[in-house]
């Protein structure tokens, strides 16, 4: 595994990612990776991951599967 190095980072975003770390329960660097693997993986609409799924192949591993359900008025659904 590679090792990254942020420098120059405002204190102000510093105690975000803390915080939102803080609420996910993970660690600092988990949050950061994270971020990061959400920022830069390809992003699939939904006709693209029914098509996909339809042709039998299996659930995207970096996508977050929660994303996906939606309630009937359109928002995530509280599972």
């Amino acid at each position: 595994m590679a090792t990254l190095l942020v420098r120059k980072l405002e204190p102000e975003l510093v105690e975000l990612l803390k915080r939102q770390a803080a609420s996910h329960g993970r660690s600092v660097e988990a949050e950061h990776r994270a971020i990061l693997r959400a920022a830069l993986q390809p992003k699939l609409d939904d006709k693209e991951l029914f098509e996909m799924l339809r042709e039998g192949e299996t659930w995207p591993g970096d996508i977050e599967p929660d994303g996906w359900r939606r309630d009937d008025r359109g928002e995530p659904a509280d599972i």
